[in-house]
């Protein structure tokens, strides 16, 4: 695999207003004359100078005149500037690691909800509102969410008592989590098949004929349908204003359905302690205390010895792990592909304060890019390669050895290529009791993975550090990439 820089220019175009773009690895963001006078007054707005602080919102400074000049007469840049009638020009405080909804276990999309909300009530006093609502205008700082799409913010009508994002708002935080909650279907499904979110026709075809019944279902789901089928298609009243007369009636109404959705929004919180195949995986089954004491020691002392700035855990379970790279000061990128422990991972970070991003990814067939030409949305690996210079890899590659049937010196050149300096890898042997139940009886297909030849094949983009015996089938190693 080719790395794609992380400094390559890219450019977001849906929005009227302005476009994003990434010039040299910094976040640039061009404003049309239309939008430039409400970006400024937000921005020089005591609500925008207390998000900020909170770090609910992404840190934007206005780029000065020169600098602009200098940016316009680049003509690397021309291409995407051309037809814009540019007003203003800021520049973001860059998040570490982008993630998108389809990657984000179902508590990371309630947040981001409840953010988007919170968002909208405090702007009611400002006097502007959200024109979009949309998880897609949320990033993850490690486990906070951060609001950065900053032209979705506009002036509101004193006299409009219609808030016209909430049905997006249905649509892509609360179907999303309603369709995860009662009927299983995960993000990663959701969002690569509906990206703008689901509509309550789809959902209505995927509910049973008792759930649709259900209080949560009949005001988001069946009556909408119901009400869809009557409505003309097309017709040009439904989006019509409909001011009144009274500033603080129309607020008090717009606050009214704000507080409705965010009611709605906690019928649908995901629950805790799902079953998963995975969720018991860190109560010692594979390890004896002792066992697993000393598997935690090795990477204590390893994190303590190196520090590590960028941490990527592959196969993150609850991020027990993950927590010992954070508390040794490290940014981490913890990913699984079980959504339950990623959920417990994320609630973990949360609650801790730790700088933890835990996504849903399948290392084994991690997320692609997606969007206009597989350009808006960055694949996982994209994004991945060389941005860590730590990869911790405990107790999975034998899970993708088994069941994906990955080859060994394929996976040790992916951590090759995800890593520029650390490898934390741990080797199960296939006599051990968990290799042999995912193997499911064909151990001889295995039978020549030994010790010695596992060495040998990470060798050839490694160096071996250390090493530790943790049981009869299973080590530890410590490595470091070969220049």
């Amino acid at each position: 695999m080719h790395k794609k820089e992380n400094s390559s220019n890219f450019k977001t175009f849906r929005d009227p207003g302005g476009s994003l773009m990434n010039l040299n690895g910094r976040l640039i963001r061009v404003v049309n004359k239309s939008c430039a006078a409400d970006l400024r007054a937000f921005l020089a707005s005591s609500t925008a100078q207390t998000l900020l602080s909170e770090g609910c919102l992404v840190h934007t400074k206005v780029v000065d005149e020169r600098e602009v000049k200098a940016l316009l007469n680049n003509t690397a840049n021309q291409k995407f500037l051309d037809g814009a009638e540019i007003e203003m020009v800021v520049e973001h405080q860059k998040i570490f690691f982008a993630s998108f909804p389809y990657e984000w276990p179902p508590e990371m999309l309630l947040e981001a909800g409840c953010l988007t909300l919170n968002l909208a009530e405090k702007f009611l006093s400002e006097k502007i509102c959200l024109k979009d609502a949309t998880p897609y205008n949320v990033l993850f700082s490690g486990s906070r969410a951060v609001f950065v799409d900053l032209l979705s913010i506009e002036k509101r009508n004193p006299l409009d008592p219609v808030w016209l994002p909430c049905a997006q708002f249905e649509r892509t935080f609360v179907l999303p989590l309603l369709l995860n909650k009662h009927r299983s279907l995960s993000l990663k499904t959701i969002f690569t098949a509906y990206r703008d979110g689901v509509e309550p026709e789809t959902a209505y075809q995927l509910c049973g004929p008792v759930q649709r019944f259900l209080p949560v279902f009949m005001t988001t789901v069946t009556i909408p349908t119901w009400l869809g089928a009557l409505q003309k298609k097309g017709s040009p009243g439904i989006y019509k204003n409909r001011l009144i007369n009274n500033p603080e009636k129309a607020r008090f109404i717009l606050g009214s359905l704000l507080k409705r959705l965010c009611k709605t929004l906690r019928a649908v919180t995901p629950k805790r302690n799902k079953k998963s195949t995975w969720q018991d995986y860190m109560s010692f089954q594979s390890y004896s205390k002792d066992e697993f004491d000393a598997k935690d020691d090795f990477v204590k002392q390893a994190l303590s010895e190196f520090s590590p700035k960028k941490v990527l855990d592959a196969g993150c379970n609850t991020g027990h792990f993950s927590a010992l790279a954070a508390e040794c000061g490290a940014k981490v990128v913890a990913i699984d592909s079980d959504p339950s422990v990623v959920g417990e991972a994320w609630h973990r970070a949360a609650s801790g304060k730790l700088n933890i991003l835990p996504l849903v990814v399948d290392i084994t067939r991690p997320s692609p890019a997606t969007g206009w030409r597989n350009l808006e949305y960055p694949s996982f690996l994209d994004r991945a390669a060389g941005a860590f210079d730590a990869m911790l890899m405990l107790a999975i590659v034998h899970h993708m050895l088994v069941s994906e049937r990955i080859p060994l010196s394929e996976i040790v050149d992916l951590a090759s290529e995800l890593t520029t300096d650390l490898l934390v890898i741990e080797f199960v042997a296939p006599n051990d009791p968990m290799f042999r139940t995912i193997a499911r009886g064909r151990d001889d297909l295995f039978s020549s993975l030994t010790q010695e030849l596992f060495e040998r094949v990470c060798c050839e983009r490694f160096n071996i550090v250390r090493s530790q015996q943790l049981s009869k089938t299973r080590r530890i190693y410590l490595m470091r990439k070969k220049s």
